[in-house]
């Protein structure tokens, strides 16, 4: 059995992809789950990674599959599968070794998978889970309670910024939420992640954070734009902290991290391992003259954050935004879509890739 798969044959920018047919995955495991996909969201680690971004670090099999996030229904479960049925609508941050999102149908363990939150389309579900998973185990990384205090999230629309916000505030209660957006973005803040979630804006495009948040007053800080070290200063002496997903992990980290967890167990050239480690130590050491706690975090997909994130769109604590939808067989819509996440330019709201229509 054949699939369609958006793919490429070797490091690729967006330009070069393709949707091609690829040999349809079948059940490996007993709690292997196949699901056709219905849609698929793309995130800026899913071109970064087609580019060849840990090429250094990491050999990939070729053809190689785009894409982490989506949502569809369940075709085929595992005998040992409890949690699922045939028939039932679900969503996904895949796994590394599931990789490859825009296909017409994936398999993935059962651990990894959420029911999908009955109120949402499958393209907004798509839109959700790596983005919305990697601000709510950020936010848990906190050393107490975030109740009250004073969170930063700088780009609060970006993708994994507008649920970092609305999670800060409406579920970890945080006493002030602060993010960055650009002046024409500034009106669409309260219409899209609600009036009562963003206590103060700063407009990047004309102020410096540094000149407008006091210093020393940030509990703690989810850097999703490299900021970490500019930001330093900004940090509450003695009790806060800095998670980034922008930055660089340590080479321990990145060995020991998801992205390695593959049939063939790659293994990250010491040199380049300790490099990473070596960059890592200065962050930190910097972080630790301003007596704050900095540390690089990568996301652990998991089906219970999955299904915790849906109690929390069904109760109205979590709103996403879709921005442009483009079909899986428009290959020359799909290039220029991705292009505008690869160039990191992008309108609001993330980019969705229909596969089936619902039927």
């Amino acid at each position: 059995m054949e699939m369609l798969s958006l793919n490429i044959s070797s490091y690729s920018k967006p330009s070069e992809y393709q949707v091609s047919k690829l040999p349809s995955p079948s059940l490996i495991d007993s709690k292997d789950v196949i699901v056709k996909v219905y849609a698929a969201s793309i995130n800026p680690i899913d071109v970064k990674r087609a580019d060849g971004a840990l090429k250094l670090a990491v050999r990939d099999p070729f053809p190689f599959k785009i894409g982490y996030d989506c949502a569809g229904v369940v075709q085929e479960t595992g005998r040992d599968v409890k949690k699922f049925r045939i028939g039932d609508a679900v969503y996904i941050r895949l796994p590394e070794v599931s990789r490859g999102s825009c296909s017409e149908f994936v398999r993935c363990s059962e651990e990894h998978i959420g029911l999908k939150p009955p109120s949402l389309s499958f393209e907004e579900a798509a839109s959700i889970p790596l983005a919305a998973m990697t601000a709510l185990q950020a936010l848990r990384l906190y050393r107490g309670d975030l109740a009250g205090k004073t969170v930063f999230v700088p780009a609060g629309l970006s993708g994994t910024g507008l649920f970092a916000c609305q999670l800060a505030k409406h579920v970890f209660h945080a006493g002030k939420v602060i993010t960055t957006v650009s002046t024409a973005k500034i009106p669409k803040l309260a219409e899209l992640l609600g009036e009562n979630t963003i206590d103060q804006v700063i407009d990047y495009t004309k102020s410096d954070p540094r000149d407008v948040i006091e210093h020393g007053t940030i509990d703690f800080l989810f850097d999703t734009v490299g900021s970490s070290m500019e930001l330093l200063c900004l940090m509450r002496p003695g009790s806060s902290r800095i998670v980034s997903v922008s930055t660089l992990p340590s080479g321990n980290q990145l060995q020991d991290s998801p992205l390695m967890d593959l049939p063939h167990r790659p293994t990250i050239p010491f040199p380049f391992r300790m490099g990473l480690n070596m960059l890592d130590q200065v962050r930190k050491a910097r972080a630790y003259r301003y007596k704050t706690e900095y540390s690089y975090m990568f996301l652990v997909s998991s089906g219970e954050n999955l299904d915790e994130l849906t109690r929390y769109v069904e109760d109205g604590r979590l709103k996403t935004v879709v921005g442009s939808v483009v079909d899986l067989q428009d290959i020359e819509a799909v290039r220029k879509a991705c292009g505008t996440v690869y160039s990191g330019r992008g309108g609001l709201g993330k980019l969705v890739i229909r596969v089936h229509r619902p039927e």
